[in-house]
């Protein structure tokens, strides 16, 4: 090869020509590591796919760059009753619209519903098992051919998000790769390209005292989900000296309405069946620990009745949540998750696994276990045809909490409430949920186990609009940034925002506006919402309550 270039080159020297052909190769392999776009969308949420997609419609180089091996969060991942009509009190699905109703849309048929108006006010009609979302969304990206790096982490330190004069330029991934774009949306559950970026952030709970709140903080009372009997909390019953048994957090009350940075429980939304041409039997965890189940045991023996799993999606299968007393929530299990490396955010995933694996099956097979509960669990196993690279269980955790955005305009209970009227000039979405935030951690109160921090619905709330000041960080902080996942919110407003039809069309919004910064060559915080609401509501949007 060498004597071939000294023909094409004359008398370079050797050495030199190496030299040459060296940084000539080490610049391809640069090339191929450094990826050029438009928009750069970090996160693996459905919010990251309808952002991409608005994004593509018109015309831009956008790509995904997600920290897992998929991208569609818990819209693939086990979430599939999506909290649409499924309350007596209220229909919510009016709200819903643009791309986003087209992806229930396209449920719908899937499953041979071809008169959606018709028949949209049933809940049947808007939920799904996991692998059909997850084959719509696949569809949908390689339709559009929108690229998605898959298992590209940032890497979390500061110097991984590269800034010139407010502006994020580049990010950088674990895998060696760097992404340059001239807008940059953060569709994580976590909000680890916002904190990166220099953008001010919050995990937790905010004091009451704050914002005027009343739900926010600690609770000093806790009814609802709390233990419907009374349980010991001590490894000797009656022996606080003894230690506590699991689950249990050895920590006082605190102040009410306080603040702290403890976070609402995460769980699986497990896709179980007992269809036997379907069904996988619980199997017994290789690192099984019987003692962390012992709190079940005192509960029912206590006369307490546990949750149980029932069909709530389509294929004979379950979406099985945990909200209740005692289930799989684990309450104070995960407040290291949010701003955790990544080592650390897999070892509270492993144990909310291994814990859940281990559980369903004491619960179908442990002697100590009343007969009526083991022979109704013993029923259930995961499912053949779901997660099947991860042998049935979801290859996420409900993240219901992360990093939160603190920007200039900060949405608040106030907003939710039927006894406030808060004037939204630029609304972008509208959330139609009550306040819900799980508890945050198990303690000891009175002498007993005793959850704390619920707080759900009432009689005093209301749909709200999110304006889109509520997705964009202080300009001095970032000024090309927008986020529909981790937007501005307390802890109490963002319960009532953080469900995934909701992120999907705060992900619509997001991919809209990104578009309509570059056009205008405008900041994220200049763009002339007039030009938003026209592009929205020629999209489908609904952005105002009839």
């Amino acid at each position: 090869m060498l004597t071939a270039c000294k023909r094409a080159f004359g008398q370079i020297p050797a050495s030199v020509l190496l030299s040459v052909l060296l940084l000539l190769l080490f610049s391809c392999q640069d090339a191929e590591k450094r990826v050029e776009s438009d928009v750069c969308i970090y996160g693996n949420s459905s919010a990251s796919i309808l952002a991409a997609l608005q994004l593509k419609k018109r015309g831009r180089e956008v790509v995904i760059v997600s920290p897992d091996p998929y991208v569609g969060g818990m819209t693939i991942e086990g979430l599939g009753g999506s909290d649409i009509n499924n309350h007596a009190g209220f229909k919510n699905d009016s709200v819903i619209g643009g791309l986003t109703l087209e992806f229930y849309k396209e449920v719908a048929r899937h499953y041979g519903i071809t008169n959606f108006d018709s028949e949209r006010a049933q809940a049947r009609t808007w939920r799904f098992e996991p692998h059909v979302a997850k084959a719509i969304f696949d569809r949908w990206l390689a339709e559009m051919e929108i690229p998605v790096y898959t298992e590209s982490r940032l890497r979390l330190t500061s110097d991984a998000v590269s800034k010139k004069n407010g502006k994020i330029v580049s990010i950088q991934t674990l895998d060696g790769k760097t992404f340059q774009a001239s807008l940059f949306i953060d569709a994580s559950y976590e909000g680890d390209l916002l904190h990166h970026a220099g953008v001010s952030t919050i995990v937790g709970r905010e004091p009451n005292s704050r914002y005027g709140e009343t739900k926010n903080g600690i609770r000093e009372s806790n009814t609802y989900r709390n233990f419907e009997v009374a349980v010991d909390p001590y490894i000797e019953p009656g022996n606080p000296k003894s230690g506590l048994i699991h689950t249990i957090q050895d920590e006082p009350l605190g102040q009410p309405g306080s603040g702290d940075r403890r976070i609402q429980a995460y769980c699986f939304r497990a896709c179980l069946t007992k269809d036997p041409s379907n069904r996988v039997p619980f199997a017994r965890p290789e690192n099984y620990q019987r003692d962390w189940y012992e709190i079940y045991l005192r509960y029912l023996d206590a006369g307490g009745s546990l949750y149980k799993p029932s069909y709530s999606i389509p294929g004979n299968k379950t979406d099985l949540g945990a909200w209740h007393d005692l289930s799989h929530n684990l309450y104070g299990m995960n407040h290291a998750y949010p701003e955790g490396n990544y080592e650390q955010r897999e070892e509270i995933y492993q144990y909310h696994l291994d814990f859940t694996r281990g559980l369903f099956w004491f619960l179908a097979n442990d002697p100590a276990v009343p007969e009526n509960v083991r022979q109704e669990w013993s029923q259930w196993g995961t499912t053949k045809d779901e997660f099947t690279d991860n042998q049935g269980w979801p290859r996420m955790l409900y993240i219901r909490d992360g990093r939160r955005m603190q920007s200039d305009y900060v949405i608040t209970e106030h907003h939710t409430r039927k006894d406030t009227s808060i004037r939204i000039e630029d609304p972008v979405a509208i959330a139609f949920w009550p306040p819900d935030v799980h508890h945050v951690r198990r303690i000891v109160r009175e002498g007993k186990a005793y959850n704390e921090g619920f707080v759900f619905g009432g009689d005093n709330w209301k749909p709200f609009p999110i304006p889109y000041r509520s997705l964009v960080p202080r300009e001095s902080e970032c000024s090309n940034l927008l986020t529909p996942t981790c937007l501005s919110a307390s802890h109490i407003a963002y319960g009532a925002i953080r469900l995934e039809w909701t992120f999907m069309l705060l992900g619509e919004t997001a991919g809209i506006a990104a578009d309509l910064c570059l056009e205008t060559k405008s900041s994220v915080q200049e763009l002339p919402y007039s030009r938003l609401k026209e592009r929205l509501q020629a999209n489908g949007q609904v952005i105002e309550l009839l």
